[in-house]
């Protein structure tokens, strides 16, 4: 049941890659007696890394009916972190290590085993460029959302990404779209055609350095281009001449801030910048109120204790507005949920709110005969 590595997918080259930099990190913390550095390095990578990435990405993987090349990757790739992970922090947290290595591997216990060594040959450098990137962006992308009150399961038409990171993330396009529900990933030249960008002096930096100069700086700033500035974003410096002398100018001595033109919202972070089109269509506004369905008859399920594989007929009670605003999404909602039938009914008790709907929903699950 072993896959090579040269045929497993790319994020779990990535989580291998970014295991063995903590094997060779987390031994140096021991080996300067720092427990402070250890325990921050492999709670990152447990709670970033392997958890809230990792496995959360790969969940349909896991689930897989059949048992493919992708599935026994994951399942391995899973296995080998978590066991080297066991042998790493047995000298600090004994009874956790020892229970998770105990139960993955059947041996006697972790305390007689050898402490990992960092395999170099599977740390690459630029497969963890590619994803801390692509993860970055997704993140900028999520706060932009929830600072414009735009639900997660609302889709929107598209996001706009600085065209010199197409080359390093273009085959990831997929993984945006998905983890920020959008419909189209586009890499732009000019982001400055969607959003403006507002430079003023950080006076408690510079007042005592230019003193009456301020208001030249303060001139010479708004001249700056979206280049300046990416080159201010990404801690380098610019010259400029103040009062005829010549001075160097970082990111410390300015304050950025960005605000978008209309239809469009903007975040930025360490000269990462996400760009989202924030008009939502009555097609987009529709598919949002489906993937709201699909969320709320799913949390029923589960109160209801239904098995994951049951098959249900749904009975519902909601507006004609609400029927036909969701019309063509009946399809997803019955494959999601895993919906044969849906029928209308009335008097049903307990109603939820779906994106202002009253909506009710009865489920039954389908017995096989």
């Amino acid at each position: 049941c072993q896959v090579d590595y040269k045929d497993r997918e790319e994020i779990d080259k990535w989580l291998l890659s970014k295991y063995n930099n903590l094997v060779k990190n987390v031994t140096e913390g021991y080996e300067e007696y720092d427990l402070n550095k250890v325990v921050k390095l492999v709670t990152e990578f447990v709670s970033e890394d392997l958890s809230n990435w990792y496995i959360r990405r790969n969940r349909k993987r896991f689930w897989e009916s059949e048992m493919t090349t992708s599935k026994k990757a994951v399942y391995m790739t899973t296995y080998e972190v978590l066991e080297g992970l066991s042998r790493l922090i047995a000298p600090i947290a004994s009874y956790t290590a020892e229970e998770i290595y105990t139960k993955l591997t059947g041996e006697n216990s972790v305390h007689l085993s050898d402490f990992p060594v960092c395999d170099d040959k599977l740390i690459d450098k630029k497969v963890e460029e590619k994803m801390d990137l692509v993860r970055d962006l997704i993140s900028i992308g999520r706060n932009v959302r929830e600072e414009n009150k735009i639900k997660v399961r609302q889709p929107i038409s598209e996001i706009l990404l600085d065209k010199k990171s197409e080359s390093i993330i273009d085959d990831l396009t997929d993984l945006i779209k998905e983890e920020l529900n959008v419909k189209e990933v586009k890499f732009v030249s000019d982001l400055s055609e969607y959003m403006n960008f507002n430079v003023k002096p950080n006076f408690k930096e510079v007042g005592k350095i230019f003193g009456k100069n301020i208001k030249e700086f303060s001139s010479k700033l708004l001249e700056l281009t979206s280049e300046d500035i990416a080159l201010l974003e990404d801690g380098k410096t610019i010259n400029m001449t103040i009062d005829n002398t010549s001075y160097e100018v970082n990111i410390d001595m300015v304050d950025i801030r960005i605000s978008s033109k209309e239809g469009f919202a903007s975040g930025m972070d360490h000269n990462k910048f996400v760009i989202l089109n924030t008009t939502l269509t009555k097609e987009l506004l529709n598919e949002g109120l489906a993937r709201e369905t699909i969320s709320k008859v799913q949390q029923l399920r589960k109160n209801l204790d239904f098995d994951i594989t049951d098959r249900i007929n749904m009975y519902i009670e909601a507006s004609e507005e609400y029927k036909e605003s969701i019309k063509d999404y009946l399809d997803m909602i019955k494959e999601e949920t895993l919906t044969i039938n849906i029928y209308d009914k009335e008097n049903i008790k307990d109603k939820v709110n779906i994106n202002d709907y009253e909506v009710g929903f009865e489920l039954e699950v389908i017995k096989n005969d």
